[in-house]
């Protein structure tokens, strides 16, 4: 037993809780969606149920696999990786929204010909730009009032690409928008600055999404949360998973409106969890979610450098948002979008990207970790009294 401890210890450093976290989420996601992805392995599967869920369970398992690389890297490092991505994801998004696959009226997809995966360049662009931001703020933390050297290029990345992904997801763009403007305030932007930005991202997301591919849905999806007289098709089916899941649900495998709810093991799939395991398992998820956004936090108070801590925030919030409106759309809180449950939709580079995004927060824990043993045996010590 001690052997498993120490072999442990040594192989999966960084905060155990976030480790427990993700596990449990990634289990729970195969067994949801393999329900969930039942009639869709009828039609295009010719009922092989089991298709779905060991190409799943592969995409988890791979996820994980790259969360667990990614959280051996020393943090820093990340710093750099983010400069190239953003400037390698910039003419990504510009030949997606050319010339990318249109799936549901928007070219959001680039499909890798070898092994004929579909890959949203959004996803790599939103990463590499909290990335950047965190060090952007970071490195400029002694002169960050100065307009022209610390505000000029961050306003410039945000802008151009949360623009680019405005014009084929619109939500994305948003939730992202929101990121930047979280990290900023964490890292000391002033309000003002922070006013500016909020005004001129709201004003260019609008311009890009009513130009973009989206324009119309946008449009159309806004119009249908607010009117009172008629309920989307999507937001019925779901309001009737949820009401017919009761407190402790139907049970696992047994739901109905997985039959009739589109894309039950994506966008929905927070309907499906709550109709089989009820409110008990709706508000157990919810929990889960809450818990890591508040470890993430942890981290960064517990973090002695800036670039770290908002490093941290910014995945922490990127990820605990993006579960939040997923939820709220299900429930009826907000218009429809395409935004995927984390670490619990069926996906494939989206779950890459998510395993990325926990495996740098995890890399903070760890080297923030190693410094204070390293470079004050004081403190640390201090702190475990402080912990026992």
């Amino acid at each position: 037993m001690n052997q498993i401890k120490s072999w442990i210890d040594a192989h999966f450093k960084g905060d155990p809780i976030i480790w427990g976290i993700v596990i449990l989420l990634s289990l729970f996601s195969i067994l949801v969606v393999y329900s969930a992805t039942g009639s869709l392995a009828y039609k295009n599967a010719g009922g092989n149920t089991e298709l779905y869920l060991f190409k799943h369970s592969l995409l988890i398992f791979i996820s994980l696999g790259v969360m667990w690389m990614a959280h051996r890297l020393p943090y820093r490092k990340y710093a750099r990786y983010a400069r190239v991505g953003v400037i390698i994801s910039i003419p990504l998004l510009v030949f997606t929204y050319l010339f990318g696959s249109n799936i549901n009226e928007a070219n959001r997809w680039l499909t890798i010909p070898v092994i004929n995966q579909a890959f949203q360049p959004s996803d790599l662009a939103k990463l590499a730009l909290i990335a950047a931001i965190a060090a952007m703020l970071a490195r400029r933390q002694n002169n960050i009032k100065d307009f022209k050297s610390t505000f000029v290029p961050i306003i410039c990345a945000i802008g151009l690409i949360c623009g680019l992904i405005a014009m084929a997801n619109f939500s994305t763009a948003i939730l992202l928008l929101l990121t930047c403007l979280i990290i900023m305030f964490i890292g000391r932007v002033p309000v003002k600055y922070l006013a500016m930005v909020l005004l001129v991202g709201v004003l260019g997301l609008t311009i890009a999404g009513f130009t973009g591919q989206r324009g119309a849905t946008l449009i159309s999806r806004v119009e249908a949360f607010f009117n009172e007289k008629e309920i989307p098709f999507q937001a019925e089916q779901s309001f009737i998973a949820i009401a017919t899941g009761g407190v402790s649900g139907k049970g696992p495998g047994n739901s109905e409106q997985r039959n009739s709810l589109p894309h039950p093991y994506s966008d929905f799939i927070y309907a499906i969890i709550i109709e089989e395991y009820g409110l008990i398992g709706g508000f157990g998820v919810l929990f889960l979610y809450l818990a890591l956004l508040y470890r993430g936090m942890r981290i960064v108070a517990n973090s002695n450098k800036a670039f770290g801590g908002l490093l941290s925030a910014g995945l922490s919030f990127a990820l605990v948002i993006q579960a939040l409106v997923n939820m709220g759309v299900a429930v009826g809180l907000g218009p429809i979008t395409g935004l995927p449950l984390p670490l619990l939709s069926m996906g494939g580079s989206s779950l890459v990207f998510t395993g990325i995004s926990l495996g740098i927060i995890l890399s903070v824990s760890r080297g923030d970790h190693s410094e204070e043993m390293q470079e004050s045996p004081a403190f640390a010590k201090k702190s475990r009294l402080k912990t026992a």
